[in-house]
């Protein structure tokens, strides 16, 4: 049974994360699930059409130990400043379950962060920094409300 509207490959986190993607690339979507709305919220069909919203943030939680995945990556114009983040902008995902994830944090936030539940998301700002993920690594996904990240 497929958890997104548009696919069923046997992965649900890959099906939902495909959804977003196409949803913030080609803003075309009909959705109602927490995901969904996020999506919906993202091309306007919940909010004014002109709503500056560019991304949802999603948080992946591992197979098995069911805790927040964080990612780890380092900026081009400063190798020295690896950083951490639980908070992620679908950029692409492959029909093997692959997915390219662009990295999102708070402005000027050099902590390394312990839970997701203490950034405030509405702060988030794309990175740059992009890292590949195995989504069959994954059970569960949180979809946050679309935000401005670019």
């Amino acid at each position: 049974m497929a958890c997104g509207k548009k696919f069923d490959s046997g992965n649900c986190v890959a099906d939902i994360l495909r959804e977003i993607a196409d949803a913030q690339s080609d803003l075309l979507s009909d959705c109602t699930t927490s995901c969904e709305q996020s999506i919906a919220d993202l091309l306007g069909d919940t909010a004014p059409a002109a709503n500056n919203l560019d991304t949802v943030p999603v948080i992946l939680y591992c197979e098995g130990n069911c805790k927040p995945f964080k990612g780890y990556g380092v900026p081009v114009e400063d190798l020295g400043a690896a950083f951490s983040s639980f908070y992620f902008r679908v950029k692409q995902v492959d029909e093997d379950n692959c997915a390219v994830l662009e990295l999102l944090r708070e402005d000027n936030d050099d902590a390394d962060p312990c839970s997701p539940v203490k950034q405030n998301t509405s702060d988030l700002e794309v990175t740059g920094v992009c890292i590949t993920v195995d989504l069959d690594c994954f059970c569960h996904i949180t979809c946050l409300p679309a935000i401005s990240a670019l």
